[in-house]
This record gives C-alpha cells, structure tokens and sequence, in this order.
C-alpha cells in the first residue's frame, strides 16, 4: 500500500496549482492518496514558520501522529515543508521529501522585501535566521529519501541552480520559467517519476 503523498503549493497559488500533476499521479496509481491543503500565505505576509504550524495542524487532524507520509513542495511549500521536517518532527514520519523550485538556499528577489510587511517572502531572503537555522539542523534530513529538481533559467527562485537541498538528489528540469515547472507536460512526467519512485528507483511513465 503506497504512502499517502501530501503536496505543497508555492507563495500566491491554491492547491488547484497541482490539478495537471494530480492527473498524472493518479493515472499511474489510482490507488494513491493525495492531500493538498490551502495554507493562505495572505500575499506573504505570514512567516513560514506560522505556516508551518498551520500545516503541523493540519497533517495531524487528517492523517494522525503516526502515519508514514511522502511530501512534496512547490516553491515556497518546500520551505514550508522542510521547516515542518525539521522543526515539528515531521521527519520522523516522512519517508520522501521532493522540492521542485523550491528557494531552499534563499533567492535574490526576496532580498530588498521589508520583513516587517512581508515576513513569508523575507524568510526566503539569501542567509535569512529562518535558511540559517534550517541549514543547522539539515542532519535531520540524512534518513529521508531528498531529491531537489529545479531550472537554472528560473527567475523567480534566483539563482535557479541553488533551489536545491543540501543533501539527496539534484535533477534540473528541461523547462525555462518557474511557472513551468509545475504545469509544463516535461515537467510534471518527470516530476511524477520522481514522486512514484519504488525505492528510489524512478519508474517512467507511459
């Protein structure tokens, strides 16, 4: 029985961001579980550590304090989620943890946002308490299954080749815009790969 998988969506989206990878995952496996909460980002106002929380919350009333999850981030959700990895536990129940995009070393366009109105997009700043604190505890990752996939041309998370983890897989994706690598068809195949590996060894779709 496969692990129920829990999708993050990125700064200003909606979980309906994941409706093409959705398809896709459950054309390959109907059986599968998926879980993609709202977690309102309010423009990015809302520290991701509050966001965090939110999500904590949240995965607790749907799937209890046991049961063994794979997560998955878009963008600022691989934030979102490596904070909830690291600092609510939730590595002790995670075996997958997949970013797509995702500002893990902090991006350069968060960089002149004022915290005191922006706290969500300022903790993606380059070497923000929030990144540096992550980066200290980045041991707790070693026994999950991390694989990072991003573009070097993304102009969002910049720069592009560093929207990775510092540890597990590093996969750069064959699309130019940040938007496009949550709804381009290249995109979302190889992602679905990723997301249903069988023990770590990717099996391509069809």
């Amino acid at each position: 029985m496969s692990r129920p998988l829990v999708l993050l969506h990125g700064l200003w989206d909606t979980p309906r961001l994941f409706r093409r990878l959705e398809e896709e995952l459950l054309r390959r496996n109907p059986a599968l579980e998926l879980y993609a909460p709202h977690l309102p980002h309010r423009l990015g106002m809302v520290p991701i550590r509050e966001l965090a929380s939110q999500l904590a919350a949240l995965l607790e009333a749907r799937f209890g304090p046991r049961q063994e999850l794979d997560l998955f981030g878009f963008s600022m959700g691989g934030v979102i989620g490596r904070t909830w990895l690291q600092e609510h536990e939730g590595w002790q129940r995670t075996r997958r943890f997949v970013c797509l995009g995702s500002p893990q070393n902090g991006t350069l366009t968060a960089q002149l946002v004022p915290r005191r109105w922006f706290g969500g997009i300022a903790d993606m700043k380059i070497g923000s308490a929030l990144l540096r604190d992550l980066r200290s505890q980045a041991p707790l990752l070693a026994g999950l299954e991390c694989h990072s996939l991003f573009t070097s041309t993304d102009l969002t998370v910049v720069p592009g080749w560093r929207a990775v983890l510092p540890l597990g897989s590093r996969q750069p994706v064959p699309v130019f815009t940040h938007r496009q690598l949550i709804v381009h068809p290249r995109a979302i195949r190889a992602l679905a790969d990723v997301l249903l590996a069988v023990d770590g060894v990717q099996q391509p779709g069809t």
